[in-house]
């Protein structure tokens, strides 16, 4: 949900905030005999709520701020279900689900100066033509490079890598300072995260070359990136991942302007997540659409394989990971990236430390699932089972009404 432009930012709606369910006392036993029914409207409700026995100013006590700072009532829903307040809590305050309880301490509590009316649907953030350029920069600076790399050998081949290098970093940084996927500073993810992030892609540039050749007694010399070097660089891969960087934006645009004017049709928080559970699945299905694509594209163009399911599932758990971020949800992506990072690194130390006396059989199944079905299989099986975790977690974290609250310093 988007605020107004200058409205403050509402603490009480973060996401990644632990759920604590309300520990407001419902109504005694007399009182819900002599009430009308949950069901009838709340015209009819309010003189009994009003009573003595009024749970639903309790609850307007405990989270007064909100509603104060609140620019209409679906910010309020999304702050208390990020409390831990769900359809079946609504019932105890005389409400059918959260969004009526939502507007009526929207309604109850005075707002200074505030006489706007309320809009149907919330304001969502548009395309702007600043971050819609600056995602297409990365994958232009990374085919840049490699174009240099293919007329360059010896040294001026080695400066071109490192430079490059530098230059497809800043062109990623840029594109993921604004837009859809800009991370605000207090959800930002941690060195280690990003470490380890460096990490999967540099295998995934590096790591099935060096592993092959560590299983044939290598490696011997420096990476040339040629397909008959013994150390080569994937170079379609990071061709393509780089790219991705654009479809990635463009899908999490479409996925938070979606998500947001369906939470303004919902009337319950079951029927939100199951409108917007479909919607996140085919979001995720578009992106590796366009990332299958680009893999095939830069394959045929390199002359290389196209790596898709190592890179794919490389790409896919980025995008989630990216995804849960900057919706406030920075566990689960920090633990599964770590989690991947660690595997493929002892599978690719487990080969060299076979060469110890006694160690052989350290490289026993990373050898056994390389010569069944190819190095790259060792990352497409741990990215591949990352990034299904992380899908199954986004299904129930990124259907919720408060992964959707608005957030004040997004550009």
């Amino acid at each position: 949900m988007d605020a107004r432009p200058g409205a403050p930012r509402i603490a009480d709606a973060r996401p990644d905030r632990p759920a604590e369910p309300e520990s407001v006392s419902a109504p005694s036993r007399s009182t819900q005999l002599s009430d009308a029914p949950s069901g009838e409207p709340a015209d009819r409700e309010a003189p009994a709520r009003r009573g003595a026995a009024d749970p639903v100013k309790a609850l307007m006590h405990r989270h007064r701020e909100l509603c104060e700072r609140a620019v209409d009532p679906l910010e309020i829903a999304a702050g208390l279900e990020a409390h831990g307040v769900t359809d079946r809590t609504a019932t105890r305050f005389r409400h059918r689900d959260v969004f009526s309880l939502a507007e009526e301490m929207y309604a109850r509590v005075p707002r200074a100066g505030d006489t706007a009316p309320l809009s149907e649907v919330p304001e969502t953030p548009k395309a702007r033509a600043d971050w819609a350029v600056l995602a297409l920069l990365p994958g232009a600076l990374c085919a840049a490079v490699v174009a240099g790399l293919r007329f360059t050998e010896g040294r001026p081949r080695l400066a071109v890598t490192v430079v490059g290098v530098l230059v497809v970093a800043f062109g990623l940084r840029a594109a993921l300072g604004r837009g859809p996927l800009h991370a605000t500073r207090s959800w930002a993810p941690t060195p280690s995260t990003r470490a380890w992030t460096c990490w999967l892609l540099a295998y995934a540039i590096l790591g099935d070359g060096l592993l092959a050749a560590g299983m044939e007694g290598g490696p011997t010399g420096l990476p040339t990136g040629g397909s008959d070097s013994p150390w080569p660089i994937a170079l379609a891969s990071v061709v393509a991942l780089t790219a991705s960087c654009a479809p990635a934006v463009w899908c999490a645009h479409l996925f938070a302007v979606r998500a947001r004017r369906r939470l303004a049709t919902s009337r319950a928080l079951e029927e939100f997540a199951a409108s917007v559970r479909p919607l996140l699945l085919g979001v995720f299905g578009l992106f590796l659409c366009a990332l299958f694509g680009l893999l095939a594209l830069s394959g045929a163009v390199l002359g290389e394989p196209a790596p898709y399911a190592g890179a794919g599932a490389l790409g896919a758990l980025l995008l989630l990971a990216r995804l849960l971020t900057v919706h406030g949800f920075t566990h689960a992506p920090a633990v599964v990236l770590t989690a991947a990072g660690v595997t493929e690194a002892a599978a690719l130390l487990s080969v060299f430390a076979a060469r110890l006396p006694g160690c052989e059989t350290l490289a026993v199944p990373v050898e056994t699932v390389a010569d069944a079905w190819g190095p790259g299989a060792v990352p497409a099986l741990v990215c591949g089972a990352a990034a299904l975790v992380l899908l199954l977690h986004a299904t129930r974290t990124l259907t919720r009404a408060s992964a959707h609250a608005a957030r004040g310093d997004t550009p």
